[in-house]
């Protein structure tokens, strides 16, 4: 008996092409112009975006750190306006104006204290000096007092506590040479005034 059935013999692709060729041949145009689309414009296009992205995120930082670095000179130029704001109301509003006023606010103050807590004034000084580089002087005033150590304690409490802008730069005290005599203080004092010159250039602005 014969078989009813025999192995196909092997089809070569030569001959699928030679029979398929007018099928294959514009497939094989449309991949051409595909792979030349992609080498020619799809590629170089991906790697502009790509190099645009990276332009753009250093743009970005770039404009974050100039923001940055803006609001950091706003501040420093707030910060120095404000701080010449506060040192011109410290001028006006807190130090004397002038020698007299300063003359007065240490010299009235203390007699006033001493005065107060019945402590002696015995004799005191004053001169002033200039500030080198700057337009401020000042004044001090050297004094010495006798009285009780509590009720002296408590007037120089008083001097350290004054609204009044009065510095204590020194205090030396003094044993009496008697038994149960009084103990002598020396105090110096000190404050600060704008010159002159200071003042009218204020005053001038």
């Amino acid at each position: 008996m014969k078989a009813l059935h025999s192995a196909a013999a092997p089809i070569s692709w030569q001959r699928v092409v030679r029979e398929h060729r007018r099928s294959l041949v514009p497939l094989g145009i449309v991949l051409a112009i595909n792979v030349i689309v992609l080498v020619a414009v799809v590629l170089p296009l991906g790697r502009r975006v790509a190099a645009n992205e990276q332009r753009a995120a250093q743009a970005a930082r770039a404009e974050q750190a100039a923001r940055a670095e803006f609001r950091g000179a706003e501040a420093v130029r707030e910060g120095k306006a404000q701080a010449t704001k506060d040192l011109e109301t410290f001028y006006r509003e807190v130090l004397p104006s002038n020698v007299a006023a300063a003359r007065r606010i240490l010299q009235s103050k203390v007699l006033a204290l001493a005065q107060e807590h019945d402590v002696d004034y015995e004799r005191g000084s004053s001169d002033t000096e200039d500030m080198r580089a700057s337009m401020l002087q000042r004044m001090v005033f050297s004094l010495t007092l006798t009285g009780e150590y509590d009720d002296i304690r408590a007037m120089i409490y008083d001097l350290e506590t004054a609204p009044e802008f009065i510095v204590i730069d020194n205090i030396v005290l003094t044993e009496g040479r008697e038994a149960n005599a009084p103990l002598a203080w020396s105090l110096e004092l000190s404050t600060y005034y704008r010159t002159s010159a200071a003042r009218a250039g204020t005053n001038g602005r």
